[in-house]
């Protein structure tokens, strides 16, 4: 069985959804300190053919607090209007202002469920069969740290495959992961270009942005589109 575990992040970008569609099981990992300037609380979209940052308002957050232990103090009315404005003539601008809706529309004041509902709302959208669990609700030992951590976590859940983000090859060994059993693979996007309206390609952005302009067909090829390292 094939695991992954991720933080929690707005309406990430392609390569996030790639991991989580790869693996059998996907847990939320909800109960780890909020990281200020990451990609909890904020992403990128496009406005006026541009990347442009949107970041929501958060009560309180700070670096010492655990995601699933901050609320939400945004009304998402600026959001609204970022989707409307930028994205009003994209072929698939209906769909994703509902989807949208579900997600800004859910309870703010626990911000580890509030992503939580955010991730399941696209993951169905896209039918995939991943089984998606909140770290939070998993009994385990929160005393140990990074890999120690993650690899108590695949023991737990008794899975012999463990997938991370590209990025986290600076982080993780896979001589440690092989230690325990345990196979090690990291997920390589390739970002393919697609038309957004007439502007010059801007690549990296939410996948809400993915799902403006591409039919949910072309989106789920695109989840395919990554090389395991």
């Amino acid at each position: 069985m094939k695991l992954g575990i991720m933080q929690p992040y707005f309406l990430p970008y392609l390569g996030y959804w790639q991991l989580m569609n790869a693996v059998d099981t996907y847990v939320v990992y909800d109960d780890v300190a909020y990281i200020k300037g990451g990609w909890i609380n904020r992403n990128n979209f496009l406005v006026q053919g541009k990347s442009k940052l949107f970041t929501f308002a958060l009560d309180g957050a700070g670096s010492y607090k655990l995601i699933n232990k901050i609320a939400i103090k945004d009304d998402f009315s600026n959001f609204r209007k970022l989707l409307q404005f930028n994205y009003a003539k994209a072929p698939f601008f209906k769909e994703c202002m509902e989807l949208a809706e579900k997600i800004i529309s859910y309870d703010k004041s626990n911000l580890g469920n509030f992503l939580y509902n955010s991730i399941k709302v696209v993951a169905d959208y896209l039918d995939f069969d991943t089984k998606i669990i909140l770290s939070s609700e998993i009994e385990k030992g929160n005393s140990l740290k990074g890999k120690d951590k993650v690899i108590h976590i695949c023991k737990l859940l008794g899975v012999d495959e463990y997938y991370n983000a590209i990025g986290g090859q600076e982080l993780y060994d896979k001589n440690d992961f092989a230690r325990s059993g345990i196979k090690l693979s990291f997920v390589k996007t390739k970002i393919t270009p697609y038309k957004q309206l007439k502007n010059d390609f801007v690549p990296g952005l939410s996948i809400l942005d993915i799902l403006m302009f591409n039919p949910k067909e072309r989106v789920n090829e695109m989840l395919n589109e990554f090389e395991l390292v």
